[in-house]
C-alpha cells in the first residue's frame, strides 16, 4: 500500500491568505427572506443602463477593432484625461494609472511598497480589503488610535518612525462610515510631508456626499508625497471592474511594471463605454441622483433604529453614529456582548450585518459592526430594523440564562 503526496508546495505568503469575512456572510444573505445590511454593493437602482446600452452601440460602431483589441497598460487616454481633469488639483494624466478595480490598486502598493516585515500603519479599523492586499506581502501592520474626526495625530507621531506608508480613508469610511476632520488633515498632512511618510489614500466613496462635499483630498496638499486611489464602481457599476491610481511620477513606472505583470491592461471596452458615458459632463447629472437615494435610506435607518432600540437602557441597545455620506452606519452592542455571538440570533430573525471585529488590524472591539443602507429598500430598513431589535433582545436574554 502506498500513500500519495501531494506535490505542491505553497508560497509562504499563500499562508497568510485568508477568505473574506464579508464574502462568507454574504452567502447567508443569499436564503430566502434573509434582509442584508451587510453587502458593500451600492444600490443596481442607481446603474445608468440606458447610457450604457448606447454607449455600447456606438464604441462598437465608430471604433470595433479598438474596443475589442489589447489595449495599454496605462489606460485609455481619453479617460485617463478624464480623471486627471475631475480631481481637484493639478493632475498630469501620466499619473494616471486605470487598474481593474481600486483594489487592483491595493494589490500594486502592495507588491511595489511592502517587503516582509515592512512597517505600515492603517486606521483602527480600516477597510478589510486593503489589509487582504497587504498582508500576503508579510509587513508589520500598525493600528494608528482612531475616532470620528480620523487619525489620532499624537499616535501617529509616535509611531511613524519607520514606516513605509499611512494607509487611510478620509471619506466616509469603510467600515465606519466617518470623515476625517479638516483640522485632523491639516495635522495629517503636515507630520506625513515632515516626517516623509507616504500616504496611500482611497477614496471610493468621496463623491457621495449628501449635505455639503467633505474637505479636500490630503493628495492636493502634498501630490508628492501620496498615491490616490479612485473608482467607478460607487459612481456608475462595480461590474465594470474598473478604478484608477494617481501616483507621483517616481513611483508610477514600478506600478504600471506591476499591473503589467498582473494583467497587461484592464478592459479596453469597459474603459471605451465609461469615457463615452462620461462625456458631456455625465456625472455632474448623475451622482447627485445617487446622493439624494442614498440619503433617503440612511434617514430611513437612523428613524429605524431611534424607534426600534430601546432608550436609556445601555445595557440593551445599540449606539450608533449618523454618516454624512457613503453607505455605512457603524454601531456598537452593550458591553459583554459580541457582534459575532450576535449574528446568528439576528439570522434567525431574518437579518444580517457584518461584526466588525474583521475590520481591525489588532486590538478589535467585538462589540462593533456595520450596516450598509443603500441595498435595501426603506421598507426593507424599516423591516430589518425592527428584526435586529428582536433579535438583540432574546441575545441579551440568552446572557442572562
Amino acid at each position: 500500500m502506498t500513500t500519495s503526496t501531494s506535490p505542491w508546495h505553497l508560497a509562504r505568503r499563500a499562508a497568510r491568505m485568508n477568505p473574506s469575512v464579508i464574502r462568507e456572510i454574504l452567502k447567508v444573505t443569499e436564503k430566502p427572506g434573509i434582509i442584508s445590511f451587510a453587502g458593500g454593493l451600492p444600490s443596481s437602482k442607481t446603474f445608468p443602463v440606458a447610457e450604457f446600452d448606447a454607449a455600447c452601440a456606438k464604441v462598437l460602431k465608430d471604433d470595433p477593432s479598438g474596443a475589442l483589441q489589447y489595449a495599454a497598460s496605462e489606460g485609455y487616454g481619453p479617460l485617463r484625461e478624464m480623471v486627471a481633469d475631475m480631481l481637484p488639483w493639478n493632475v498630469d494624466p501620466s499619473q494616471v494609472l486605470i487598474t481593474t478595480g481600486s483594489q487592483q490598486g491595493l494589490d500594486l502598493v502592495a507588491k511595489v511598497l511592502i517587503d516582509a516585515d515592512s512597517k505600515i500603519l492603517v486606521e483602527s479599523p480600516t477597510y478589510l480589503g486593503a489589509v487582504m492586499a497587504f498582508v500576503p506581502m508579510e509587513p508589520q501592520v500598525v493600528s494608528l488610535a482612531s475616532d470620528e474626526h480620523g487619525v489620532d495625530i499624537a499616535d501617529l507621531s509616535q509611531k511613524a518612525i519607520d514606516a513605509r506608508f499611512l494607509y487611510v480613508l478620509p471619506n466616509f469610511q469603510n467600515p465606519t462610515g466617518n470623515t476625517m476632520s479638516e483640522s485632523r488633515r491639516a495635522a495629517l498632512s503636515a507630520l506625513a510631508t515632515e516626517r516623509g511618510l507616504p500616504l496611500i489614500e482611497d477614496n471610493p466613496y468621496g463623491d457621495l456626499w449628501f449635505d455639503v462635499p467633505p474637505p479636500a483630498p490630503l493628495t492636493a496638499r502634498n501630490p508628492d508625497g501620496c498615491i490616490y486611489l479612485g473608482s467607478f464602481s460607487k459612481v456608475l457599476a462595480p461590474g465594470l471592474r474598473l478604478g484608477f491610481v494617481v501616483a507621483p511620477k517616481v513611483v508610477y513606472p514600478k506600478l504600471l511594471q506591476a499591473k503589467q505583470a498582473a494583467d497587461l491592461h484592464s478592459p479596453g471596452f469597459n474603459q471605451r463605454m465609461v469615457a463615452e458615458v462620461m462625456k458631456d459632463g455625465f456625472l455632474d447629472r448623475h451622482v447627485p441622483t445617487i446622493r439624494a437615494l442614498y440619503k433617503s435610506q440612511r434617514d430611513a435607518m437612523l428613524d429605524a433604529l431611534a424607534r426600534e432600540m430601546p432608550v436609556g437602557d445601555p445595557a440593551a441597545t445599540l449606539t450608533w453614529n449618523s454618516p454624512a455620506g457613503g453607505m455605512f452606519l457603524w454601531a456598537r452592542l452593550p458591553r459583554g456582548m459580541s457582534a459575532v455571538d450576535f449574528l446568528p440570533f439576528a439570522v434567525k430573525q431574518g437579518v444580517a450585518f457584518v461584526p466588525g471585529a474583521p475590520f481591525y488590524a489588532d486590538h478589535a472591539d467585538e462589540r462593533t459592526l456595520r450596516l450598509s443602507f443603500v441595498t435595501p429598500s426603506v421598507e426593507e430598513i424599516h423591516q430589518g430594523v425592527a428584526a435586529l431589535a428582536v433579535a438583540l433582545k432574546i441575545y441579551a436574554a440568552s446572557l442572562q440564562a
